[in-house]
C-alpha cells in the first residue's frame, strides 16, 4: 500500500504560502508538489472549507492563508484533507470463525485505536507555524542564501 501523501503535501503548500509566495495558482501548486492541479483544488477545497485557505478566482486569483499558522494544528490539516489512513497494518477485513484470527484482530484493533488516539492529541498540540519554524531553522544551517518557492530551482 502507498503513502499517502495528502497531509505532507498540504503542510508543504501552507509553509510556502506563508513563508515565501503569499498567493499561489492551483498550477503553480501542482508544480510546487509534483502532481496536478486538478488534485490541488481537490485538497486545498478541505482546506478552504475549514477556514485554512481562501481562493479567488479570476487574473490574480489563486489560494492564499485565510489564518495565521500558529492558529492552525497538524490535526486541523489532518482532517481537512479527509483523514487519511495513519496505519498501513491492521486486523483481517472480514470477521473470521478461527478463534486465533479473533484474538489477533481484537487486540489489533485495540493497539491502533489507542495509538490513533494518541497521534491525533499530539497532531491537535503542534501547530503548523512550529514546523515552519523548523523549516526556518534547517534553512539557517544549511547555509542556503534564497529559500525559493518552488522544487526544483537551486537552493531547496
Amino acid at each position: 500500500m502507498a503513502r499517502d501523501l495528502r497531509m505532507s503535501r498540504m503542510l508543504h503548500v501552507l509553509i510556502h504560502l506563508d513563508r515565501h509566495v503569499g498567493r499561489a495558482t492551483s498550477e503553480q501548486i501542482a508544480q510546487m508538489i509534483s502532481t496536478n492541479a486538478v488534485v490541488v483544488r481537490r485538497m486545498m477545497a478541505g482546506l478552504r472549507e475549514r477556514g485554512i485557505v481562501s481562493s479567488e478566482k479570476g487574473h490574480g486569483g489563486g489560494w492564499q492563508l485565510a489564518c495565521p499558522l500558529a492558529e492552525i494544528s497538524l490535526r486541523d490539516v489532518y482532517e481537512a484533507v479527509g483523514h487519511p489512513p495513519l496505519f498501513n497494518i491492521g486486523p483481517q477485513a472480514d470477521p473470521s470463525s478461527c478463534l486465533v484470527e479473533q484474538a489477533v484482530d481484537a487486540r489489533l484493533d485495540a493497539t491502533l485505536a489507542e495509538a490513533e488516539a494518541r497521534l491525533l492529541t499530539q497532531f491537535a498540540a503542534i501547530t503548523v507555524e512550529e514546523v515552519a519554524q523548523d523549516f526556518e531553522r534547517r534553512f539557517d544551517e544549511s547555509g542556503h542564501t534564497v529559500p525559493f518557492p518552488w522544487h526544483g530551482a537551486t537552493g531547496e
